[in-house]
């Protein structure tokens, strides 16, 4: 049997997106509330401080709550910062702990 490199390369890139987009996905601020009030995440505001020490004059761009399906469901806080000195830093937390998971530069 034959098989068409490209096609198999396309249809495991397909897979590879589909897979990912079903580990984590962003959850609502309905749906955040109901996790703080239970006390299953931590407010972001009480997060944030340390990322802004990390970056003094520092300005919050983006901030969006992830569900992964790991096991344990683990929720993550993504957040997008613009520093003083005009770097886009992309920074993960754990909702749960605050622990500072991701400090990256963003593309």
């Amino acid at each position: 049997m034959k098989v068409n490199r490209r096609t198999g390369g396309q249809v495991a890139l397909v897979l590879l997106l589909t897979s990912s987009s079903l580990a984590a996905h962003d959850l609502g601020q309905d749906e955040a509330l109901r996790l703080r009030q239970q006390g299953v995440i931590a407010p972001l505001e009480h997060l944030l401080g340390p990322a802004f020490a990390r970056y003094p004059g520092s300005k919050l761009l983006d901030a969006e709550l992830e569900e992964h399906k790991d096991r344990p469901v683990r929720y993550i806080y993504e957040i997008e910062l613009l520093t003083a000195e005009g770097v886009v830093r992309e920074i993960e937390l754990d909702a749960s702990t605050g622990e500072l998971l991701k400090d990256k530069e963003d593309d």
